[in-house]
């Protein structure tokens, strides 16, 4: 598994989106990226987490942040989770686990003593230079924006 680090460049990638659109991180060069993984469409704490990014969309846009979900659920499933719940941000679909692998996000998961593998909830936040400006490894679902605009207010670091 790949251990990414805050101040490491961000892995590029080259992903199709709900609407079959190739999506790169190139694409947001100068661009702040909120790079979010979550286990699985249309399930609690992923609906929250995306409804969340949804209803602060607006304030994140006017400061120049992208917003892209990622998960392994196929094209299909990101087009109907995104319409059901309005979603005005891109979905990956990182079906052949791509993203997971390059970001270390898949790793053994545990619920109700059953070990499955799986995406561990994670949310990167990219600098427009393409290195990675914060990791957040326990996401509050409810209050993910309010998590991403906090270390992004932070006084930079001496």
């Amino acid at each position: 598994m790949n251990i990414l680090t805050e101040g490491q460049k961000a892995p590029d990638f080259k992903v199709a989106d709900q609407d079959g659109n190739q999506v790169s991180l190139k694409d947001f060069q100068g661009k702040t990226v909120v790079l979010y993984f979550y286990p699985k469409d249309n399930t609690p704490g992923c609906t929250a987490e995306a409804c969340d990014f949804r209803d602060n969309y607006a304030g994140l846009i006017s400061r120049d942040i992208v917003v892209l979900g990622v998960s392994t659920d196929p094209e299909l499933s990101h087009q109907k989770f995104a319409a059901k719940h309005q979603l005005p941000f891109p979905l990956l679909a990182d079906t052949d686990q791509q993203l997971v692998q390059a970001y270390g996000v898949w790793g053994e998961k545990n619920m109700y003593g059953k070990k499955y593998m799986g995406i561990n909830r994670t949310t990167f936040i990219i600098s427009g230079d393409g290195t990675i400006a914060h990791i957040i490894q326990k996401v509050d679902t409810k209050n993910a924006t309010a998590q991403v605009l906090a270390l992004l207010d932070q006084p930079a670091r001496a």
